[in-house]
């Protein structure tokens, strides 16, 4: 199989590549933190003009017909500059709801906006109860004449306190826990009935608590059968899973170099920490941790798109288990050879380390992943 990248995907990669690194240091970062959207318009607007945002979209729905492969490519650099935009749920999340449950209607209208910036979408489906359970929905979708009223909380919400629209899971029928029953609408996020609370996740993310208070949605906003939403769900959250995988290959790339090059400067004994052979030994292990995490995150990009549920299930449950070991040791070896500085605010790998621990965590952590990978049978069936 040939792993090299085609011509217009090295373009991709270079260009972004050197965009972020003319104008997404550390200290440029900094100030896109303290700004009160929390990342960068300017930069937002630099994708859009650079088609970051119309990659996945069909042509036909004003995209560029991309693939999971430039996706991959996109989010391992956004996640080698530690960027802080809302690309993976406005474009990834929220593209992947438009492209692959939209109806006709939802991808005219809303598709061409997302791809030229326009328009942020947010994923809205935790729940207070529900952990790493897409079927633990106790949010309501009550008919009401053609359309719907939803009432319910949502919470974690990643890019929701800046989204335009919000995707949300709410229950039609059944009770909490049913596989069916789910249905998932395209909410207004200036619609009367919801409120929003935004907040700084620990990674510097922004997220936010929603609140929907009988908040009429009109038949045309559901994505699928309204009463059995949650295949489309798990579709588009392994999609998700697969780019979360690359997004974590640039940050643990980007811990491995700041480890390295503070090795060769930092002195102990008269002599650099580098010389060292336990120090040596550490470093090693890190890069045999990103070169297994990018293995396993081309795999899941291969079968992001696959038909066969339980195949591309088994891909996204290994990756995500293997992407969550891989990057708890390079991150703990990182703050560890670093020593003090390493757990400062005014130093970069500490931050890399807490957006490792933030992309462990969503979608389900290394150990649930494994347990459910185990359940299949690994992965490749027992």
């Amino acid at each position: 199989m040939d792993f090299e990248l085609s011509e217009e995907q090295s373009i991709l990669k270079d260009s972004l590549g050197k965009l972020l690194a003319d104008n997404y240091g550390f200290e440029q970062r900094k100030k896109h933190l303290a700004t009160p959207e929390g990342w960068s318009a300017e930069m937002w607007g630099r994708y859009a003009e650079m088609g970051l945002m119309a990659l996945p979209f069909a042509e036909e729905d004003g995209g560029i017909g991309g693939g999971p492969v430039e996706t991959m490519i996109v989010m391992e650099a956004l996640g080698g500059a530690l960027a802080l935009e809302p690309y993976f749920p406005t474009v990834v999340l929220g593209g992947g709801f438009l492209r692959l449950g939209g109806n006709d209607g939802l991808r005219a209208e809303f598709a061409p906006q997302v791809a030229d910036g326009s328009l942020k979408l947010a994923f809205a489906h935790t729940e207070r109860h529900s952990r790493y359970d897409f079927n633990q929905v106790r949010t309501t979708a009550k008919k009401d004449g053609r359309g719907w009223r939803l009432s319910g909380a949502k919470g974690v919400v990643i890019g929701g306190d800046s989204a335009d629209k919000l995707i949300v899971t709410a229950r039609t029928a059944g009770g909490t826990g049913d596989e069916k029953g789910i249905g998932v609408f395209l909410v207004d996020a200036q619609a009367e009935g919801v409120s929003r609370r935004g907040y700084p996740m620990q990674d510097g993310q922004r997220a936010a608590e929603v609140t929907l208070e009988n908040v009429a949605v009109p038949a045309e906003a559901a994505f699928g059968d309204p009463e059995d939403g949650l295949p489309l769900v798990y579709r588009v959250a392994d999609q998700g899973i697969a780019a979360l995988a690359a997004e974590a290959v640039g940050v643990m790339s980007a811990m491995h170099r700041l480890t390295v090059d503070y090795m060769k400067v930092r002195k102990q004994f008269g002599v650099p920490i580098g010389s060292f052979q336990v120090l040596q030994h550490k470093a090693v292990d890190m890069f045999i941790a990103i070169e297994q995490a990018r293995s396993i995150t081309c795999f899941a990009t291969m079968l992001a798109d696959s038909e066969d549920t339980d195949e591309r299930e088994r891909a996204m449950h290994a990756a995500k288990a293997e992407i969550g070991r891989g990057g708890t040791l390079v991150g703990q070896n990182a703050v560890q050879i670093h020593g003090g500085v390493g757990m400062t605010m005014e130093y970069a790998v500490g931050h890399y380390f807490k957006r490792m621990t933030m992309i462990d965590l969503t979608f389900g952590d290394s150990d649930f992943h494994l347990r459910e990978l185990a359940e299949m049978g690994g992965l490749f069936g027992g």
